[in-house]
């Protein structure tokens, strides 16, 4: 699946902020000579706007909250929820162990459709995460919207979950605007 942002410039421009070169250790496991930092594009309000602007089509109609995962689909799912007017929720990796024990902050789950908003999407893991412990509190989970799908081209890391990953790019867009 090639690139659904009609912004010409924005893989380039992500791609420039954020990949960096080196020897990192993914949330996976999996050992990579290239890092996409999100939080150099997460932190710049420009940046930050245009991908939230081209996540604007790919949010499934029906959807009642926007699930920001810890920590980088916070940010994200705030700006397109103010974009949008879709109520956000904020989703802890787990579960506080005091005060009012969420897994979620904001608006209550049970019984509403969430489409989740993380920032990149490697194998899944955190997002395979967030989805089980939603749907356990009665969530409809069916889709989450990423900033980058870094998951080998033509396949769903989330497929295992049924949850359908709509990208703004891919790894293939942002190596594309690499190269050029």
């Amino acid at each position: 699946m090639g690139a659904v942002t009609t912004d010409p410039t924005l893989a380039a421009e992500i791609d420039a902020a954020c990949r960096l070169s080196g020897t990192f250790t993914l949330r996976s496991g999996q050992v990579s000579h290239e890092y996409f930092d999100k939080y150099l594009f997460e932190t710049e309000p420009a940046l930050l706007a245009r991908v939230a602007e081209a996540m604007v089509d790919l949010v499934p109609r029906g959807t009642e909250l926007l699930g920001g995962l810890e920590m980088g689909g916070i940010p994200i799912a705030t700006v397109l929820s103010a974009r949008t007017g879709t109520p956000a929720l904020f989703v802890r990796k787990k579960a506080k162990e005091y005060g009012t024990c969420k897994l979620a902050e904001g608006p209550e789950v049970a019984g509403r459709r969430i489409t989740l908003i993380e920032d990149v999407i490697t194998t899944g893991g955190a997002v395979r995460d967030a989805t089980h412990a939603l749907r356990e509190r009665g969530a409809i989970v069916d889709v989450v919207v990423c900033a980058i799908d870094r998951s080998p081209e033509g396949e769903n890391p989330l497929a295992d979950v049924a949850l359908e990953v709509r990208p703004v790019l891919t790894k293939a867009d942002l190596d594309a605007a690499r190269s050029r």
